[in-house]
């Protein structure tokens, strides 16, 4: 018995180490994503472009490849090393994010854009599947959840560092590259935040080992519950059998990141633009803000959805989704119209908190519904449709309410309060009538999974009566 529970230790703290990697890589990748929102300004200024032209560089040339190149890796995943896989994500973005530093152009810029995209895209389903294997189902949303710290952690850092980057660069003699000439003080903030990542990569093949895949379904049990044939592939059939919660679980996360990413996007920009401050000031202010409430919420969110499946909610987790996103999009709103700029920040505070309650739960929840083999694949797809509507259009819907609704710049927070408005309700909606699909497809796949480790607690309705709810899901998916 000690030797076992030496055991059981020494794999927990080896758990914890590979999750604070994933995490450092995920904090990193926010870094590289979101240095951009705090060069807006000079961007515009150099380059001579437009809101709705800088909101693409923001959302569609990062999103489309990032969500496009999801899908065939998220599938590697599933068959392939999955830590090799991150460390060339995470050297691949990190160049790419310099190469945004050497463009001479719009154009190029937008190219070294889809380029961290792309690298991206290698992370999370990687991760995601990792994490599962990693943690127990009672610990995975607390697990996730730290591992999500990496979106505010970064983004903050990315505002804290990219204000101390312009303030220095602007005081430093012109730096001149050979065949790149003279760079620009926002050209050296992206090759000072983008090259030091590489060493993630480094640390991430030489400290973390590649964990045994767990909670495989069994060939038997899935041709005994599936409504469909048993012939057809995995992926297509797992996504036939819980198309309705997919549906919801997709659609209300998409509308969701639409206001967050949407709204975000813009904040640097709407109080240089709107309160008259510059961009180190705010740049301070936004980091700090995200650091300690986007960090406190996500871990609030982790504890509350682990907290409700300890106690036999088997939809513990999507209902803290709901509740991050019915709480979040009237602080978004209200921020956006505050009379004065002390008043806007502790509205962003508010909004930042509550927007990241549902960062790490919201991926748990697809885990906990997914079989082993498919959740590489099914988080690619989460991701993919999730950032393609939220990430590719939320900066660009902003951008387009300002330039072509309002028609006028100083209107910014207008459409970052229309959008707010008009999206939060209806993801709201959409969530709140997929929570019974939910229940229903967590059932399955407890019948589905060879071992008892995947399965919600004793007590719980899955224990009642599992086969019985399973089959009846099925009938009304049919």
């Amino acid at each position: 018995m000690p030797v076992t529970s030496g055991m059981s230790v020494t794999r927990n703290r080896a758990a914890w180490g590979a999750l604070a990697l994933l995490m450092l890589a995920y904090t990193v990748s926010f870094v590289d994503r979101a240095i951009l929102s705090l060069l807006i300004p000079p961007i515009q200024h150099d380059l001579g472009i437009s809101d709705t032209q800088v909101s693409l560089l923001a959302g569609f040339a990062f999103a489309v490849f990032y969500t496009l190149m999801g899908i065939p890796l998220g599938r590697l995943a599933d068959r392939w090393n999955r830590r090799n896989l991150i460390a060339i994500g995470i050297t691949t973005w990190c160049l790419m994010t310099a190469a945004c530093g050497l463009s001479r152009g719009y154009w190029q810029l937008f190219a070294a854009r889809v380029g961290v995209g792309v690298g991206e895209a290698a992370l999370s389903p990687a991760a995601y599947s990792m994490i599962s294997d990693l943690f127990e189902r009672s610990q995975l949303g607390r697990a996730i959840a730290v591992y999500s710290l990496g979106l505010p952690a970064g983004s903050g850092l990315a505002m804290l560092i990219g204000g101390m980057a312009i303030a220095a660069v602007t005081e430093w003699p012109p730096l001149v590259l050979p065949w790149f000439g003279t760079l620009l003080p926002w050209q050296v903030t992206f090759l000072l935040v983008g090259l030091p990542g590489v060493l993630v990569a480094a640390m991430i093949l030489l400290l973390m080992q590649e964990p045994v895949r767990r909670g495989l379904t069994t060939t038997a049990a899935t041709q005994s519950v599936s409504a469909v044939p048993a012939s057809r592939p995995g992926l297509l059939t797992f996504l036939a059998c819980n198309r309705r919660v997919l549906l919801h679980h997709f659609g209300g996360l998409a509308l969701l990141v639409i206001i967050v990413y949407g709204s975000t996007a813009w904040v640097p920009t709407y109080f240089i633009r709107c309160h008259g401050w510059t961009g180190q000031a705010i740049g301070y202010a936004y980091g700090l803000i995200l650091l300690v409430f986007g960090t406190s919420g996500l871990l609030m969110g982790g504890q509350l959805a682990d907290r409700g499946w300890r106690r036999g909610q088997t939809d513990a987790h999507l209902r803290v989704v709901l509740l991050s996103v019915a709480t979040m999009f009237p602080c978004f709103a209200l921020f956006a119209l505050a009379p004065s700029a002390d008043v806007a920040i502790v509205l962003l505070a508010a909004a930042t908190f509550t927007s990241s309650l549902h960062g790490g739960v919201a991926g748990a929840a697809l885990q906990l519904i997914t079989p082993n083999e498919l959740r590489g694949q099914m988080t690619a797809i989460y991701f993919f449709i999730a950032n393609l509507v939220g990430l590719g259009l939320g900066p660009t819907a902003v951008a387009l309410i300002t330039d072509y609704g309002f028609a006028d710049p100083q209107a910014l927070g207008l459409s970052i309060a229309v959008l707010a408005g008009c999206a939060g309700p209806v993801s709201s909606l959409i969530l709140v009538t997929g929570l019974a699909p939910y229940r229903a497809s967590a059932a399955r796949l407890a019948v589905l999974t060879a071992h008892g480790e995947d399965s919600p607690p004793a007590g719980t309705a899955l224990a009642e009566g599992s086969v019985d709810v399973s089959d009846r899901s099925a009938q009304e998916d049919a």
